[in-house]
């Protein structure tokens, strides 16, 4: 067999432009009229939220690339500059589409609704005018800060997606008793050195302390009215400049390279390495350039010359910059009917909240499956653990946790009363590195021993291990998970966690904690996989495994859900196992690389994403095995990164009552037909909707309810009633 073609560049996509596409299925549900109005906002914010850190990643590292003149080609055959210049018409075409949104959809929507969101200050009324000038006088001006340009004032160092006022002034002509000694000394100096200017430039940041929402009284039949604040600055900038005359105003926002390049091997402490590089992040390279449509030429070359922008990387936007606003504007008080009421995650149906956790976990292993049963066993398992006379030891890694984190209490709980506690904290989590470095110092001070991870590696696998002195002897109670142990994402994020006291996997628990702090490597590894080294080879021997039954004229299946899959050698695995007949069915949330449907490739590929109310986030890989069925569940997506570059886990779930529940999570999920968007032969994504006659399968909110059921709580899904009908389709372009 020629396997040449299995590794074809024409056979995958670019995963940045996979990514873009992803970001559009967000866009979608902003677009589906069948959700709840103020939702929607929250999803076009997501998309704005989104496509900043992919330019200040993904497009800075690009950048970097052709900046250091390297052009090897990717998985798909581009090289970077091919691939930046993609993602430029992409990205402009994308963010078209997010104002068309807004404009022509989700602001006539909220009209409707008596929900008016202030296009231009000049549209305010006499009264409404009034309020606004009070409100700058009082709440906005002492916080502001007026920057002139000129040769004595060099152009401000302006911050990483900050947002900002940039304006063309004159000097007001007036009596000379009218100037104050101050402007009259300093203008008379600087026409000395700059005769021939015609307008000064100025620019005013909008500070973010500030709410960028502000509600002003209402008229017309509304009954909520918001202005934003940057239009606030623009009506009343004048006050800011008293001896000039404002001929113009724009706002603009600048995006910056804030991919932190950290020399492990050289840093003689690495957290004070990524302190130093947290600060570099606000003045990065200037990556992307963001005005208002109709700025001014001249505005607009001051600003493009100072950061050194390409037209390229200028996008000309239709509407208020930063559409993050929107999270803000989607909470309001009240309109009850124009949102998803939240969910409360329930008890889990493997546990009796009420029971000694540890005793249950001795009779039989717990899965978690989040958020639709509670975080609140994998907290109490920690905080019950620090104060447990029997508990010897504690260890646990963290990769993002949240600002205020009860996990992090009890962790410093139990080093005061001294118990073993070690901690690895990765300080390389992007975006969340700030954080990290504070409870990292924190379990310190605690007396917790904290490492900080290996060099060039990320911790990102999910483990806990409590060391307890039991009356039959020393007993070790694992929980390992596919997400992180932030009690706040847990709330939105799917993930599903495994507490077991698995005597097997207690000794893996603890091999990887000592190659963790030391360089211990056991011999052998029971039950888990750990990455970079010995993942890659399993994933690959069970691909190729299924390969083989599928050969042999046997039922041969692969079944598998991550975030995303973008590794060439796992895609070219699952090219072969297609073409050998296993039949493959992939659950990516986001970047997929993969084609399906290419003829002797992959025509037994099938690859689906499901954008929903949570955000999926478990890894769960299913093998059929000839019948002998395994499923493991994992903190690593099929990506070079989480072979190659992370410490990962894979752990095996054995317990036929809990294979059975995650085989139907995967089961429900490929039945979604209301949040499923399934990826056709051209690379587009086609989202689904119930077929006339046909049940609506909402999988996320099917998983609520039977949560509900099985603790025999009151249904809250009766808050979702258009989700659980046969509904037609909506044209959502």
């Amino acid at each position: 067999m020629d396997e040449s073609k299995f590794k074809d560049p024409k056979n995958y996509y670019n995963r940045e432009l996979s990514w873009i596409d992803f970001n559009y299925r967000v866009l979608t549900e902003s677009q589906d009229k069948r959700i709840p109005l103020l939702d929607r906002l929250k999803f076009l914010a997501i998309t704005a939220s989104n496509l900043d850190e992919f330019f200040m990643v993904r497009v800075a590292s690009l950048k970097d690339m052709v900046n250091a003149s390297y052009t090897k080609p990717d998985l798909a055959g581009m090289t970077p500059q091919m691939q930046l210049d993609a993602i430029s018409v992409k990205t402009h075409t994308l963010t078209k589409d997010q104002y068309d949104t807004y404009n022509k959809a989700l602001i006539p929507a909220l009209k409707e609704e008596k929900i008016r969101v202030i296009d231009k200050y000049e549209d305010l009324s006499e009264a409404q005018a009034s309020y606004v000038d009070d409100f700058f006088d009082n709440e906005v001006f002492p916080v502001l800060t007026p920057l002139a340009v000129d040769s004595s004032r060099p152009f401000p160092l302006i911050r990483n997606k900050s947002l900002n006022i940039c304006a063309l002034l004159k000097t007001k002509k007036t009596d000379a008793d009218k100037i104050s000694n101050f402007h009259e000394l300093y203008m008379s100096k600087r026409t000395e050195t700059e005769p021939d200017s015609k307008y000064d430039f100025a620019t005013v940041q909008v500070p973010s302390g500030l709410s960028r929402i502000i509600e002003i009284p209402s008229e017309d039949g509304f009954e909520r009215t918001y202005i934003l604040l940057e239009q606030v600055i623009e009506r009343n900038l004048g006050k800011l400049f008293v001896s000039n005359d404002v001929i113009c105003a724009f706002p603009y926002r600048v995006m910056r390279n804030a991919d932190l390049s950290i020399e492990e091997e050289e840093a003689a402490d690495l957290l004070m390495e990524i302190e130093k590089q947290l600060k570099k992040r606000q003045w990065g390279e200037a990556i992307k350039l963001e005005v208002e449509k109709d700025i001014d030429k001249e505005l607009l070359k001051i600003i493009t010359d100072e950061f050194n922008i390409k037209e390229q990387d200028i996008f000309y936007i239709d509407g208020p910059l930063d559409l993050t606003f929107l999270f803000r504007l989607s909470g309001i008080d009240g309109f009850d009917d124009l949102k998803s009421k939240p969910y409360t995650p329930q008890p889990p149906k493997y546990l009796d909240m009420d029971d000694s956790l540890f005793h249950q976990i001795r009779m039989h292993d717990i899965l978690l499956h989040h958020p639709y049963e509670t975080f609140d066993p994998v907290v109490d398992f920690v905080r019950r653990a620090a104060t447990d006379d029997k508990v010897l030891a504690i260890k646990q890694t963290l990769y993002r946790v949240s600002s205020n984190s009860p996990i992090i209490a009890s962790l410093a709980e139990a080093a005061q009363n001294g118990k073993q506690v070690t901690v690895l904290v990765e300080l390389k989590a992007r975006f969340d590195e700030e954080n990290n470095i504070i409870w990292a110092r924190k379990l310190e001070q605690a007396g917790c021993h904290v490492l900080y991870g290996l060099v060039g590696l990320k911790t990102h696998s999910k483990i806990t291990l409590v060391v307890r002195r039991e009356d039959d002897g020393i007993r070790r109670y694992v929980h390992l998970a596919t997400g992180n142990y932030n009690d706040k994402t847990a709330k939105q994020y799917t993930d599903i966690g495994l507490l077991t006291c698995n005597k097997l996997i207690g000794e893996d628990a603890t091999a990887v904690f000592n190659m963790l702090s030391g360089y211990s490597e056991p011999a052998k590894w029971n039950k888990l996989t750990i990455a970079p080294i010995w993942l890659r080879d399993k994933f690959v021997s069970l691909i190729r495994r299924e390969a083989e039954f599928a050969k042999a004229g046997k039922d041969a299946f692969i079944t598998a859900k991550m975030n995303s899959l973008c590794d060439p050698g796992i895609i070219s695995e699952l090219y072969k196992a297609s073409a050998a007949g296993v039949k493959i069915k992939l659950l990516v949330r986001g970047i997929c690389c993969l084609k399906v449907g290419i003829p002797g490739i992959s025509e037994n590929i099938r690859v689906r994403s499901i954008v929903g109310t949570f955000l999926e986030h478990s890894r769960i890989y299913y093998f059929h095995n000839n019948g002998n069925e395994e499923i493991y569940l994992a903190s690593a997506d099929w990506m070079p990164r989480n072979l190659d570059r992370r410490v990962e886990i894979l752990f095996p779930i054995e317990d036929e009552t809990l294979k059975e529940e995650v085989k139907g999570i995967i089961k429900l999920e490929f039945e979604d037909n209301c949040k499923a968007h399934v990826m056709q032969p051209d690379g587009t994504y086609k989202k689904l909707y119930p077929e006339e006659g046909k049940k609506a399968v909402d999988s996320q909110m099917i998983f609520c309810k039977r949560a509900c059921e099985a603790n025999k709580t009151p249904s809250t899904l009766s808050e979702y009633p258009r989700r659980f009908e046969p509904l037609e389709h909506i044209d959502t372009q």
